[in-house]
């Protein structure tokens, strides 16, 4: 698994949307998403990802337009086209635009899920399969933390909430963005949800540790970072 675990899925159906991201979450991405070809054609260029999934009808801008204007301007991101149209031409028209693979609707998420693998295996041969911050590494592989060379057993929801950090290092991340992009949900204000995995993430990663990693920032969120204090 490539060391860069972040996905773009551009999809106007919101439940196929949610669906997709929920998949990928569980499975250790930090997944975006647009649901206009518009907002989906600016997140993908200034944006790093390691895959798009691209839908090809979509308001605002067609999967065609995006992908055509992705590879004009020189991105060579990954883009799994996801369409309901099967005709060959179709497929053709995707990959000569420089798609990298096709899936057509309805899919299994379970081929789904090996295809964006096999995208990010395929185009991260330069990229590291472990994500580093001080004495902190995590296998994104074997999925797997460790501190200090010690290994550090962590629940599925604590291992995305370290990968979300760590890939957005030195980053404040609200607890709202949080609970999106780990739980796929939008929590109110006054849950501590956040708050007690965080807690027991810290129990784990920083507190038999002398150096504290993860921050938390007064009002606004927490942030993952080696500081000299």
């Amino acid at each position: 698994m490539s060391g860069f675990m972040r996905v773009l899925i551009v999809e106007d159906q919101i439940k196929t949307g949610n669906y997709l991201r929920q998949g990928l979450t569980e499975n250790g991405f930090v997944v975006d998403v647009a649901r206009n070809g518009l907002d989906g054609g600016h997140l993908a260029l200034t944006g790093e990802y390691a895959v798009i999934v691209l839908d090809v009808m979509l308001p605002g801008a067609d999967g065609w337009q995006v992908l055509r204007e992705l590879r004009r301007q020189g991105k060579q991101t990954p883009v799994l086209f996801l369409t309901a149209r099967d005709k060959v031409e179709d497929r053709v028209k995707g990959l000569e635009l420089g798609a990298d693979d096709y899936l057509v609707k309805p899919f299994a998420f379970s081929e789904l899920l090996a295809r964006v693998r096999a995208l990010i295996r395929r185009g991260s041969t330069h990229e590291p399969e472990t994500l580093r911050v001080a004495d902190l590494e995590v296998d994104l592989l074997r999925r797997r933390a460790a501190r200090g060379g010690r290994r550090i057993d962590l629940t599925a929801k604590e291992f995305a909430l370290l990968v979300l950090l760590m890939c957005r290092r030195g980053e404040v991340l609200s607890r709202t963005l949080i609970a999106e992009q780990v739980w796929d949900m939008n929590f109110d204000s006054d849950t501590n949800v956040v708050e007690v995995a965080v807690r027991r993430l810290r129990a784990k990663i920083d507190d038999p540790f002398e150096r504290r990693l993860i921050h938390t920032i007064r009002g606004m969120g927490y942030v993952l970072e080696a500081r000299e204090d």
